[in-house]
């Protein structure tokens, strides 16, 4: 039986299902405030309940991005947006590379970094991956994205400033939000216990790729 919503709750949801297909990641609170004109993300957070409370979707407590859609709520929508082509094209499975700890100085996918190969459902993601990166630390925890977890990644050489990418630094590889005013570039943790990262034009650096979606691979608490 479908889910019934009310019209706020609709939008709200319309709002998270559309930043998904758009970036790979759910609003903060904060965003869906500013997008729908609430006075605090305190009033998105009482609808956001709401909707968990009816099924339509799943919070993870303590991150301002934990929102994931359940099956009780938009997938039915999100196939029907699709063409008939495409939702043939969703049963044919996707090999991607899962890869682990990265040496330093290393490419990401050098062979000794492939853990294994992990088939994947296209449909699951907006953009196609290239690899899967096992995420190692909680300074992305804010956006959703645990220790543990599977991030979906593109390989990219450009980031829009918001993106969340992996990114290079000196011989060192972190997931972190991407900042660039100027000439001065900034990688932004998603977690208050950790301290952005001022590059400067003396670094090493380069961008390995954007995220395009999560797999968690740890049970929600």
């Amino acid at each position: 039986m479908a889910v019934k919503l009310t019209a706020r709750q609709q939008q709200i949801l319309d709002l998270v299902r559309s930043e998904i297909l758009r970036t790979g990641f759910p609003p903060t609170r904060a965003e869906i405030a500013t997008a729908l004109g609430f006075r605090s993300p305190n009033a998105a957070e009482d609808h956001l309940k709401a909707l968990a409370r009816k099924g339509a979707i799943e919070l993870t407590p303590g991150a301002s991005r934990g929102i994931r859609l359940t099956d009780a709520g938009p997938v039915a929508n999100l196939a029907s947006e699709m063409p008939s082509h495409s939702l043939a094209s969703t049963y044919i499975p996707l090999l991607v590379p899962l890869v682990g700890r990265v040496a330093a100085g290393n490419p990401i996918l050098a062979a000794e970094h492939v853990e294994r190969e992990v088939s994947i459902e296209p449909s699951l993601f907006t953009q196609t991956p290239d690899y899967l990166l096992r995420v190692r630390g909680l300074s992305m925890r804010d956006a959703g994205i645990l220790d543990g977890d599977l991030l979906a990644v593109r390989k990219s050489l450009e980031a829009r400033n918001g993106q969340i990418v992996i990114a290079r630094l000196g011989d060192e590889v972190t997931v972190k939000r991407f900042s660039r005013q100027g000439g001065h570039i900034q990688l932004l943790p998603e977690n208050p216990d950790f301290e952005p990262i001022n590059v400067s034009a003396e670094d090493e650096f380069s961008l390995e790729g954007i995220a395009v979606g999560l797999i968690r691979s740890t049970p929600l608490q």
